[in-house]
């Protein structure tokens, strides 16, 4: 049988700040997990999201 390969994909968005600074509040970097609809919105992603590592609200992108 085969498997169907919907339209909704599950993404990954990770803070852009996190990865470039080295000073900051505690190590790591924050993701989150959403989905986003493949023909509407064909090219990458980024919203604005609470970052628990920088303690403020940043730009997270859409990783692969």
């Amino acid at each position: 049988m085969a498997s169907k390969k919907g339209v909704r994909l599950i993404i990954n968005l990770e803070c852009t700040e996190c990865r470039t600074n080295i000073d900051k509040r505690s190590p790591g970097v924050s993701r989150y997990t959403t989905t986003k609809n493949r023909r509407n919105t064909t090219a990458r992603l980024e919203l604005k999201k609470f970052c628990p590592h920088c303690n403020k609200h940043t730009i997270h992108k859409e990783i692969k």
